[in-house]
């Protein structure tokens, strides 16, 4: 997600004969043989829901990034039956399996992934929130007919003959789900295709954190890259994850931001530990305010969304995200709440665990400051450099985004 702001896999079976049909391929013999496509899927944390529910008819499949949807060429794999799928089951790495298919040997660019659409009181795609502490509603997500007809999604792709080659989408419904006014949802999905081989980030958290909305997240230079959320053990996985470096930052309501910098991902198979069991994270308290205004786009779009980051910058170390935020797309209103006050804790990676943290006074723009970062796809980035949090909440904190 190279916004600073988890999948579905989905797949199923058609005869290699419909495919190679679908794709071009021909007959007497001369066409290589089909190789195979698998497709699953994962997510991230969706920001406070109880559940976000997807519904999953179909993948389309083309070898040009560029095919519209009426166009020819497409290969069409269709899930026997729609499959309702919860994306917040899918955090620390675990995926949905949704089948396999033959697909004609060649390099392939294009995939759509098919959603059914809402009907009547039937919500294929919800959002399920928490009302009163006994009580939880079911609310229906608008999904506009581009969704329904199928999320373009761009990623190169080879199919050889014989062979099989695993896709995983990462769904990321925190950045997903967006409010559009009186009560009202919409999903505006954001997904990226990520490696298959499982490898990452291991550790654990303090089970006491659990109760306050926890998360964890890989990043670099401020970018989330990935996100979870432990599970009842205090355990989490940042799964899938790029070689390179990342910051491991986790956060919780009521609690000073922890951060472990320059943590280590050698190759698409290496696990990496920041903590143990016997030697939980545990997160300082702190008091938390938040932050309120809108985003406004200029021109106005219908398919885009801006998202506000809270970010701080440690002296020797790096910038990160602490929380972030869609804005409502009706009114562009946003709000970034329980940002803690207190000064964020600093560890860098050693291999010997458990890492030090100590509390970071030299961060910019300041303890209880906060650089607010407003962005849309296709808009100039604009930021705040100095949002105060120390005397009391802060609204009005506006942005008008500029193509």
């Amino acid at each position: 997600m190279n916004h600073s702001f988890r999948t579905l896999s989905l797949v199923a079976s058609l005869s290699a004969a419909g495919l190679l049909a679908a794709c071009g391929g021909g007959g007497g013999g001369s066409s290589p043989p089909p190789g195979t496509l698998g497709v699953s899927m994962t997510d991230a944390p969706a920001c406070g829901y109880d559940a976000v529910n997807v519904t999953v008819r179909a993948v389309r499949v083309h070898q040009s990034s560029s095919a519209g949807e009426n166009d020819g060429g497409w290969a069409t794999i269709t899930l026997p039956v729609p499959k309702k799928i919860n994306l917040l089951n899918l955090t620390n790495g675990v995926l949905e399996e949704l089948g396999q298919t033959s697909l004609a040997a060649g390099h392939y660019t294009q995939l759509r992934l098919v959603l059914d659409p809402n009907n009547g009181n039937s919500m294929a795609n919800s959002v399920i929130l928490t009302t009163t502490p006994t009580n939880t509603t079911e609310i229906s997500l608008d999904t506009p007919s581009a969704v329904q007809s199928g999320i373009k999604l761009t990623n190169q792709f080879e199919v050889l003959s014989n062979q099989r080659v695993d896709l995983v989408l990462d769904f990321d419904a925190c950045k997903s789900i967006v409010t559009k006014g009186s009560g009202a949802y919409a999903l505006k999905p954001v997904i990226t295709v990520i490696p298959t081989v499982m490898n990452g980030i291991d550790g654990y958290v303090n089970t006491s954190l659990l109760s306050s909305n926890v998360m964890v997240s890989a990043q670099q230079n401020g970018v989330v890259v990935r996100s979870t959320v432990p599970d009842t053990a205090g355990k989490f996985t940042l799964a899938r994850l790029a070689p390179g470096n990342y910051d491991v930052v986790i956060t919780a309501d009521g609690r000073a931001t922890a951060v472990i910098g320059t943590v280590p991902v050698a190759s698409t198979s290496s696990r990496v530990d920041v903590s143990t069991s016997a030697a939980p994270i545990v997160l300082q308290t702190s008091a938390t305010r938040n932050i309120g205004g809108t985003v406004l786009l200029s021109p106005s779009s219908t398919t885009e969304v801006g998202y506000v980051a809270a970010q701080q910058t440690f002296a020797a170390g790096p910038k990160v995200t602490v929380k972030y935020r869609g804005a409502d797309i009706s009114n562009g209103t946003y709000s970034l709440a329980s940002l803690p006050t207190a000064a964020p804790q600093y560890g860098q990676y050693s291999a010997t665990l458990p890492i030090t943290l100590t509390t970071q006074t030299t961060t910019t723009p300041g303890t209880g400051k906060y650089l607010l970062e407003a962005s849309a796809l296709g808009y100039v980035t604009q930021t705040n450099a100095s949002v105060d949090l120390t005397p009391a909440d802060q609204s009005g904190i506006d942005f008008t985004l500029v193509k």
